[in-house]
């Protein structure tokens, strides 16, 4: 047995031995990606474990995030800060080596993989943004950037849609430092895939522009001889399709769902074990000759980032702040400043938001982005800049046609990747790319959702297209900032927010129809709105509080006017972002709402005001789907009037 043979029994039953000391996880999948695992960790792979940042690197996805023991596996080998202790604590709280990866926990992880389907779409994500930095740094001699992106995906992640939407760009863009790796065990969690999936994949992604061959997933030379192949394709992305055993001799469990999502057992990992020549005990044996591919693998990639070091630090000035707009996504610190004083006059703030987009990109060489087909309605293009294309890398637009969950997915790789992603769509389809929303959260990364439409008020298309349940829905996201402004000053609050905020996504809800400008003091300190919710306009005394975001906020300045015809003192709060203003501390957030009763006005669902007006409090919204109608026969039937708005407040406030 050589010394790679060795390695891959090794992670083979590291895998199995976590798996049953956690009693609970997948142990067939990393059992038959072992070999492909050593061959790319080994032979193929350029990182560097004490860099595990460096931006040339390349990108290794692990789409099927439940195999992650094998992972996990392979960065110990490799010497990562992934100990065999580590490996001992699998599953368990506050470990390195959580159920599935998550990037920013565990060394090595490039993204938070488990929901089918959303590897590829972030790995598509990845290679975009290789090809855009490469572009942007074209220069004599060695490439800056010029990383491939290796991602394994399984027959659930090629069931999936988002992984079809994204491998569809992928071909149309052209992205050769793109192979996916497909684990054809034909093994789901029900059974066989002749019960759900009967198609050729290969031609599939032929179909989509991709390179395809086909090997023995257990041949180590076949695999090595078919990515080393993929070195010689230009202008497509490759597929090799592997053909595996799930469970590789577990004597009863092998090519069976039971080999999947549980442990084998005492007896089968017993036999597993015997059948490939491993001892039995004592378990998480690692032979020292196991890691000496990957050690001989590390010591050559360390020749190259010491070589790429050199060529860093030998740049101009001018070639040196190219790398970094590509690889930190520098903002500057006075964006708002520079917003505000871009402001617009009145208009729909989708297009005063894309004006100020404008301005912020001029100023942030690393906003990139697009949308699901609606650039004209969101009115997010960069104005100067090309729209990427096969070959063409240079641009700041992308185009990625109805596809809003691939976008979601690959927008998360591009801020993976060192870019400022944006992704634009109507409101109401927000739903269509809710899960890769929720991981770009979860992951923290910086991406902007551009949301226009953003209530029953964009009029006659109807209830399909009115979003009612989308912004609380939103909300209800740990880490994402929903930001929903009223005015040009408000809009640029958003686009800053945004743009400045480190550590997790922010989502911008903007109207298509037309609102007039705020009337603010003169005096009015603009870094209030940053805060999440200011007052507007203040009564001494207050007897009650209107709350209200977006549009909406128009309502609540002429409801107050009338409410004081009625011998009311009305205080007015604008609150653009309820989640920046619920990290606001206890006493400010008091100071800003009063004591006064609050009532909060947003045309939509009115779960989840609770939290803010109290139990004396009043939430008016829309609890029902929209209608087919003009803009202004939909305010008067839902009750969204100034003055039918004045009226229901102070028939409120009597009642109280």
């Amino acid at each position: 047995m050589n010394d790679l043979e060795t390695a891959v029994r090794t992670v083979r039953f590291l895998s199995v031995d976590a798996v049953e000391q956690a009693n609970s996880g997948h142990p067939g999948t990393p059992m038959a990606l072992a070999g492909i695992g050593v061959e790319l960790f080994t032979r193929v792979l350029r990182y560097a474990p004490e860099r595990p940042d460096w931006p040339n690197r390349d990108r290794f996805v692990l789409s099927c995030g439940h195999a992650s023991m094998l992972l996990y596996s392979l960065l110990h080998l490799a010497g990562y800060d992934v100990s065999l202790d580590d490996l001992k604590q699998f599953r368990q709280w506050g470990s390195k080596t959580p159920g599935h990866p998550e990037v920013g926990h565990t060394p090595g992880v490039e993204t938070t993989t488990g929901p089918l389907g959303q590897g590829v779409g972030n790995a598509v994500g990845m290679a975009l943004a290789g090809k855009l930095a490469a572009a942007r740094l074209d220069g004599e001699g060695a490439p800056l950037i010029d990383y491939r992106v290796f991602v394994l995906c399984s027959d659930g992640d090629l069931m999936e849609g988002v992984a079809s939407e994204a491998a569809s760009l992928a071909g149309l863009w052209g992205l050769d430092n793109l192979i996916a790796i497909y684990d054809d065990n034909r093994i789901t969690i029900d059974g066989s895939t002749e019960l759900s999936f009967a198609e050729d994949v290969g031609k599939r992604f032929e179909a989509y522009g991709w390179s395809v061959q086909h090997v023995d997933g257990h041949d180590l030379d076949a695999v090595h001889a078919a990515i080393e192949r993929t070195r010689g394709v230009v202008g497509r992305p490759s597929l090799i399709v592997a053909r595996t055993h799930i469970g590789i001799g577990a004597p009863t469990k092998q090519d069976t769902a039971a080999a999947h999502g549980a442990p084998l057992g005492a007896a089968e990992v017993q036999g597993a074990k015997q059948a490939a020549g491993w001892p039995t005990e004592p378990t998480f044996f690692v032979p020292p000759e196991a890691k000496a591919p990957f050690a001989r693998r590390v010591a050559d990639n360390r020749a190259e980032l010491a070589a790429w070091d050199a060529r860093v630090s030998a740049l101009t000035p001018e070639r040196r702040a190219a790398l970094d707009a590509v690889t930190t996504r520098s903002v500057p610190a006075d964006l708002f400043a520079t917003l505000r004083a871009a402001l617009p006059g009145a208009d729909a703030t989708r297009s005063i938001a894309s004006k100020l987009q404008q301005v912020a990109a001029a100023r942030v060489p690393s906003l990139v982005g697009g949308s699901a087909d609606l650039a004209e309605s969101c009115k997010t293009t960069i104005a100067g800049s090309p729209h990427v294309a096969r070959g063409a890398f240079a641009g700041r637009n992308l185009h990625f046609g109805i596809r809003e969950h691939g976008m979601g997915a690959i927008c998360n790789g591009l801020a993976l990747s060192g870019f400022l992603p944006f992704a634009s769509t109507f409101l109401i389809f927000s739903d269509y790319m809710r899960p890769s929303i929720r991981l770009a959260a979860l992951m923290e990364q910086q991406v902007v959702y551009v949301f226009t439409h953003d209530s029953v008020l964009l009029g006659e298309d109807g209830p399909t297209h009115q979003p009612v349940e989308q912004i609380a829905s939103l909300r209800l996201i740990p880490n994402l900032d929903v930001f929903r402004p009223a005015d040009a000053l408000e809009c640029a609050a958003a686009w800053a927010h945004a743009l400045l905020r480190r550590g997790g996504p922010t989502a911008l809800v903007l109207t298509r129809q037309k609102v007039p400008e705020l009337r603010r003091e003169p005096d009015f300190d603009a870094e209030r709105v940053l805060r999440g919710a200011y007052v507007l306009e203040d009564a001494a005394d207050a007897s009650v509080t209107l709350v209200a975001t977006g549009s909406e906020v128009h309502v609540a300045v002429e409801a107050a006017a009338q409410l004081r015809a009625s011998g009311q003192r009305v205080r007015v709060v604008s609150a653009p972002c309820l989640d920046a203003f619920e990290r606001r501390p206890e006493a400010e957030r008091r100071a800003v709402l009063g004591s006064a009763p609050v009532a909060a006005l947003e045309l939509g669902r009115t779960r989840g005001w609770e939290a803010l007006v109290g139990d004396r409090g009043l939430v008016l919204g829309l609890d029902r789907f929209g209608a087919s109608a003009p803009q202004s026969a939909l305010a008067e039937s839902f009750g969204f009037t100034p003055s039918a708005v004045a009226e229901r407040v102070l028939s409120w406030l009597r009642g109280t």
